[in-house]
């Protein structure tokens, strides 16, 4: 059995990253530059990958408990290659996030310099929910294992449903959560200075950096109930999925900043994670007939799936460009700009009604 100061001190640990992060190096609210963002990107990324030395040697020898998991014992290697695969296949999930927080930023106006924020309280609200979430379906699994269909069934209409949705956009502020809260409290128009809450006539009322908060969480939430299932697919280990979850997300912010203005650009990603959500739904159906897909037979598959994703939206993207050059050359360049900021989802929802 893991030790508890296993998980007070990966906690303490997550909790000291976060504090460091939006306490020191963003304690004040500005628009983060591309290299700012790219270089915290670099530094998740490298936090993520540092772990996994820990947990190398952490489950190679049996530190408080790691790897002694009566359901699934394994050694270090064995260990980090699960944590790897697991770290990889949230990153790539939580793509679909990126899109939809980029919706709600532009639903709901929120200036960049006071994104970080929301995204930092929604990281708090992830913590607690997610861990909720992995604790509540590990103990169930290891004692109901029909939960594996349940959960690979799960994943595959959840790629149906991807597949369905196409190109169409969610109004945010339709969103049941936003109605919830106008229902129940004032709704301000102002930021003020990006405070969750403000005093407008002489009475307290939600600002929409709250409700752009909560809408965020509310999708997170959403999100959790197709990638924590898919995960245990890698591994029903309780510290590899929670840890493997949480670095994917806490480098989640800064990815959002490096490709906030290029995500339209990424047409063909959202079909690297239907593949991605059907294989390791597949998988999932498999594990109770005792059929195991190597974890590093799944690594590559889930890497391959999304540098396909991402080859093929840049190569659309080139010979998009290159039919534009054979085109007449008077008045193309506005009508080449017009349509790309047509199918840039954030611009299109930023011309919509304020709260």
């Amino acid at each position: 059995m893991i030790q508890p100061y296993i998980w007070v001190g990966f906690v303490a640990l997550v909790l000291l990253l976060m504090l460091l992060d939006l306490g020191v190096f963003n304690r004040q609210a500005h628009t983060p530059t591309a290299k700012e963002a790219l270089f915290s990107t670099v530094v998740w990324i490298s936090l993520a990958l540092l772990f996994n030395i820990f947990i190398y040697y952490a489950y190679e020898y049996k530190w408080l408990g790691l790897g002694l998991n009566p359901y699934e014992p394994m050694d270090g290697r064995e260990a980090a290659l699960k944590y790897l695969t697991g770290y990889l296949l949230e990153e790539a999930l939580s793509v679909d996030n990126l899109f939809v927080m980029a919706l709600v930023f532009a639903q709901f106006r929120v200036p960049k310099m006071y994104q970080h924020r929301i995204l930092f309280w929604g990281i708090i609200g992830v913590l607690v929910f997610r861990g909720l979430l992995i604790g509540a379906g590990l103990a169930l699994v290891h004692y109901f294992t029909w939960l594996f269909y349940f959960f690979g069934f799960l994943l595959l209409w959840s790629a149906y449903k991807m597949w369905r949705s196409g190109d169409t956009e969610e109004d945010i502020s339709d969103h049941g959560i936003v109605r919830f809260v106008r229902r129940i409290y004032p709704v301000s128009k102002r930021y003020d200075g990006g405070h969750f809450f403000t005093i407008e006539n002489g009475k307290r009322a939600a600002t929409p950096m709250f409700v752009a908060l909560l809408v965020v969480e509310t999708t997170d939430i959403m999100f959790a109930f197709d990638s924590v299932p898919a995960v245990f697919s890698i591994t029903t280990d309780p510290f590899l999925v929670f840890s493997s979850n949480i670095f994917a997300i806490l480098g989640l912010r800064s990815l959002y900043f490096v490709l906030s203005n290029i995500l339209d650009r990424f047409t063909y990603l959202k079909y690297s994670m239907i593949g991605i959500l059907f294989f390791i739904g597949i998988k999932m159906l498999l594990l109770p007939m005792h059929v195991h897909i190597p974890e590093l037979a799944s690594l590559l598959i889930i890497g391959a799936l999304l540098l396909a994703g991402v080859v093929a939206s840049l190569l659309l993207e080139r010979a998009g460009h290159r039919k534009a050059g054979d085109g007449p050359a008077t008045g193309h360049s506005e009508d080449s700009r017009s349509t790309t900021e047509d199918k840039n989802p954030a611009r299109q929802i930023s011309h919509a009604s304020k709260i």
